[in-house]
């Protein structure tokens, strides 16, 4: 069986953290994520998809991923169900993440007009990167 998620999406909101009662670290968080194609009018439509993280990985999150935050994740859907105060059952699918990404830095963010939602993808704004070949792992 395969059960593989990879998403590339920006955090709706601040991830929200907290802990079991044998304190281990669990995050939240909703990542809106563009759909490939676009509607009649011509937008681009976005699905809004409930993720949680666990440990280490979600204390990292809620520290690092902030709302608007663009992150990759690696997981897998799970589906569990509960019971209400109404005494309905409930089924929540969500993807139980692995890993995520930070995929761009709060500085490239603000000075690419990202906050602005002025950023064009196709186009490189800045200075090229000086890189040695030190820095290289080849």
């Amino acid at each position: 069986m395969i059960n593989n998620v990879v998403l590339v999406g920006r955090l709706v909101r601040d991830p929200k953290l907290r802990y079991t009662p044998q304190n281990t670290a669990v995050a939240t968080f909703t990542l809106a994520v563009n759909r490939r194609f676009k509607n009649a009018q011509g937008e681009r439509e976005a699905d809004f998809i409930n993720c949680v993280i666990w440990r280490q990985s979600a204390e990292n999150l809620a520290n690092w991923g902030k709302k608007g935050a663009l992150i990759g994740v690696t997981g897998s859907i799970q589906v569990r169900n509960y019971e209400n105060k109404e005494g309905q059952r409930v089924y929540v699918t969500e993807v139980l993440a692995d890993n995520f990404q930070m995929l761009e830095s709060n500085s490239n963010k603000s000075e690419s007009g990202q906050s602005k939602g002025k950023q064009n993808p196709d186009t490189f704004e800045g200075s090229p990167m000086e890189i040695s070949d030190d820095d290289l792992p080849f």
